[in-house]
């Protein structure tokens, strides 16, 4: 019996290597070699090689203004947070990924979604290769607002086989939950294998685009956060979903980092109860409704997720050090935007965290990824540093630069107006920012020695 033909290919870029190698002759990247059988297809002769050319040339090419233009037809799901995360709902013929943490509720979510398309009168099959048709069942007990009855369950992870249930069944949505555990009878490999993981993503999306059939799958993340498998398994679908928070807390945020039918980047909020997940309409009131007036080292600002303006809280204590070497320590933002932020601080401001820790918390697991909050940043660290609570009504919004320069945020009427709602009165930002809302009054800032004496005094 002939052994099997196999390459290694790079899981981030796809690019072949004859031998296995730690680090990627293309990219670079390490320990992202891996081994995957050669699928070997059998060779066309004669008449039906003639036929089978005949067949990949296919429809000739259309120019673009000739393509009719038809609207684009959405399923809502009934729940206004996923529905506003994926652009409007879920689009006919897509295929969607959706990964998190375990255990972060992507299976309720899901099954949540699939109850409320099928009492919309959609046909929806929900095929899971880690849990039995039982435990679906018992999940579904637990959803008292939801009647999960009618959805097709299918305990399977042979990948021929869900394709033939959802064929029979006339499903318009299949759920896969996960894609890691689906295999294909085209390769030998074990699921969750680099080979199988591509194959399997390619056949789905494959069927949903001949049957308009809409696919969702889940994919698990590794230890970095980003979701396991070859990064082609990202390229190949329509939409990207990523579920996090914290397992402590509450509240999951679900995030879309790619969506070829909406805008990137968008928020949903989601709040973890015993009977479900239920939507946040108002995601800022939440995030600072346990907030307390009067207390040094809290400052709030306001983040864009994609159209929509988030308000959130930032935490900061400037404790005297018992040990040798101050600790720095920040949850929700990059420990070396922290570490940047304190140096302008020391050199440009005159303040002094040298022998100080430090320690930065936001509030409800929302994460800092854009410089428009490091002025809030700033401004509970300076509050911690002189214990002087900052005004209760003031927002804080601004890029901080090495020289202590302070640069205007985009999108800041909207986020001005998020503010104004919630009963905020003044901004501390830029000088340079032109923006100005009724109600609402800016107070420009040239420099971080301005922030530090207006907290100071």
């Amino acid at each position: 019996m002939p052994k099997p033909k196999s390459v290694y290919r790079c899981t981030e870029c796809g690019h072949e290597h004859p031998k296995w190698v730690g680090r990627c002759e293309a990219c670079g990247a390490w320990n992202a070699v891996a081994e995957e059988p050669v699928v070997v297809r059998a060779p066309v002769r004669g008449a039906s090689k003639r036929a089978a050319g005949a067949h990949a040339a296919g429809p000739p090419p259309a120019r673009l203004r000739e393509v009719a233009a038809r609207p684009l037809e959405r399923w809502r799901t009934g729940l206004p947070e996923f529905d506003f995360v994926l652009g409007g709902g879920i689009v006919p013929g897509s295929m969607s990924l959706i990964g998190g943490e375990p255990g972060i509720g992507k299976s309720t979510l899901l099954l949540q979604a699939a109850a409320r398309l099928e009492a919309g009168g959609r046909t929806v099959l929900y095929a899971s290769g880690e849990e039995s048709p039982d435990q679906i069942r018992l999940r579904a007990d637990r959803l008292v607002d939801e009647d999960a009855g009618a959805v097709h369950v299918l305990g399977e992870t042979r990948l021929e086989a869900i394709l033939g249930a959802a064929a029979a069944a006339r499903a318009d949505l299949v759920v896969i939950d996960s894609i890691q555990t689906v295999y294909t009878e085209a390769l030998e490999s074990a699921p969750g294998n680099v080979g199988q993981v591509r194959e399997c993503s390619g056949q789905l999306m494959r069927f949903a685009k001949e049957t308009g059939t809409a696919v969702v799958v889940v994919g698990h993340v590794t230890k970095g956060g980003g979701i396991a498998g070859p990064k082609t398994l990202e390229h190949i679908v329509d939409t990207v979903l990523y579920f996090e928070g914290e397992a402590t807390l509450d509240y999951r945020l679900l995030r879309t980092t790619k969506n070829r039918f909406g805008s990137v980047d968008e928020l949903g909020v989601f709040s973890m109860t015993e009977h479900g997940l239920v939507a946040v309409p108002n995601p800022s009131a939440v995030f600072l409704a346990a907030r307390a007036e009067g207390i040094s080292g809290s400052a709030v600002t306001a983040l864009m997720e994609g159209t929509r303006p988030v308000l959130v809280e930032v935490q900061a204590l400037a404790a005297r050090s018992g040990y040798g070497t101050p600790q720095r320590v920040a949850t929700g933002l990059d420990p070396k935007r922290l570490a940047v932020l304190l140096a302008v601080l020391e050199r440009r401001a005159q303040t002094s965290f040298a022998d100080l820790d430090v320690f930065v918390q936001v509030t409800a697991g929302v994460r800092l990824n854009e410089p428009g909050s490091d002025l809030a940043v700033a401004a509970a660290l300076v509050s911690s540093l002189y214990n002087r609570p900052a005004p209760p009504d003031v927002l804080f919004l601004g890029e901080i630069g090495l020289g202590g320069e302070i640069r205007p945020s985009g999108g800041l009427e909207r986020r001005i107006a998020e503010a104004a709602r919630l009963g905020f009165r003044r901004v501390y930002g830029s000088a340079r920012s032109p923006a100005q809302v009724p109600g609402i009054s800016v107070v420009g800032l040239e420099h971080i020695e301005q922030l530090v004496r207006a907290l100071a005094a």
